[in-house]
């Protein structure tokens, strides 16, 4: 509050009301609007608030007292790439595994499928499938030993693969087995007629096979002619056969097999095969890949005897289908491979082609 000032006062008095005035100014001075650049009134206490939130959180604050905080725009933190996701490659691990089957496939009927579930053995002399070779045997200057036949699946309950297939699935099975002497004008020695229904079985690296088998040994009309006194046997037998092949890698395949005939003529119930195949199951290309294949098959008319079969040599599978082309070399030693001559012994050595469906 400011007093009035008397005339009788000194010069003294006026001295000290002075900084009254200024506090009184400063006061006034607060309390007035300020004005912004554009003319706009701004609320003072508003300004001052807002201006509050620019500071940092208590006790984070850098600045002194009598200082304000400045606001700095800060980098971003440098996005670094992220490492590649790791994941699971289902198809890659069943191309390289064709015994493990997708779990997610569902098992439906397929009828005429595409491959067999427990294939043909590779050397096995009595298989149907398509054959020829060109052998030298050792009482022979050259023989043509020949197969005209296959084996094909007729219904399947299993999966749909053509690599890797399994389930339940009937093949059907025929073949004529024949022996041309090169030498004597191509003559027929003797056929071997085959015909049978596999019923067959397969989960991941096993394979099994129940079967019947007819066959029927038939001498040539030429060496009935040339060889009149040459006895004509009646060979033949219906079979039960039961199989277990065991693939211990995608190429390697072990096998045993027995079969006891129930009808004989002339041969013998019981006769036992076992063996190993070696070859490729996915499709080649034209390169191809090596093959080896070994078969043992005893016989009881031979006392349990019986023969060895060796082939080695490059097989292709189809692009389009799991058919397998073979060629090579095959060499035979034991009781004959035709049966109208089972008692007599033979070595062959040779050149084979072989085609299985």
């Amino acid at each position: 509050m400011l007093l009035p000032l008397s005339k009788s006062r000194p010069n003294s008095d006026r001295l000290q009301l002075a900084p009254c005035g200024l506090v009184l100014s400063l006061l006034l001075l607060a309390t007035v609007p300020a004005v912004g650049q554009d003319g706009s009134i701004v609320n003072q206490s508003l300004l001052f608030s807002n201006a509050s939130l620019l500071q940092p959180p208590m006790g984070t604050n850098q600045f002194g007292p009598d200082e304000l905080p400045l606001t700095t725009v800060t980098e971003q933190p440098p996005v670094t790439e992220s490492p590649t996701q790791q994941y699971f490659d289902m198809d890659q691990y069943l191309d390289s595994h064709p015994h493990i089957s997708a779990p997610c496939e569902p098992w439906s009927w397929h009828l005429l499928p595409d491959g067999l579930i427990y294939k043909s053995y590779l050397a096995g002399a009595k298989e149907s499938r398509l054959s020829a070779h060109i052998i030298h045997e050792t009482d022979h200057y050259a023989l043509w030993d020949a197969t005209l036949g296959g084996r094909v699946g007729i219904w399947r309950y299993g999966n749909s693969s053509r690599i890797n297939p399994e389930g339940f699935q009937v093949d059907v099975e025929g073949s004529a087995q024949v022996r041309l002497d090169i030498q004597n004008n191509v003559d027929v020695q003797a056929v071997d007629f085959r015909g049978g229904m596999p019923l067959t079985y397969g989960i991941g690296q096993h394979r099994f096979k129940f079967a019947y088998y007819h066959l029927s040994s038939h001498l040539g009309d030429e060496f009935l002619i040339e060889n009149p006194t040459y006895p004509r046997l009646n060979f033949a037998r219906d079979v039960f056969v039961l199989g277990h092949s065991f693939y211990w890698t995608e190429k390697l395949r072990l096998y045993s097999e027995v079969g006891w005939a129930f009808y004989t003529d002339v041969s013998e119930p019981w006769e036992f095969q076992f063996g190993i195949d070696w070859a490729p199951t996915r499709p080649t290309g034209w390169a191809g890949e090596p093959f080896f294949a070994i078969n043992g098959h005893l016989r009881e008319e031979l006392n349990f005897g019986g023969n060895l079969t060796v082939q080695t040599g490059w097989a292709w599978v189809g692009d389009e289908n799991s058919h397998l082309l073979r060629a090579g070399l095959h060499y035979f030693n034991g009781g004959s491979s035709q049966f109208s001559f089972y008692q007599e012994h033979e070595q062959q050595l040779g050149f084979g082609l072989w085609y299985d469906y």
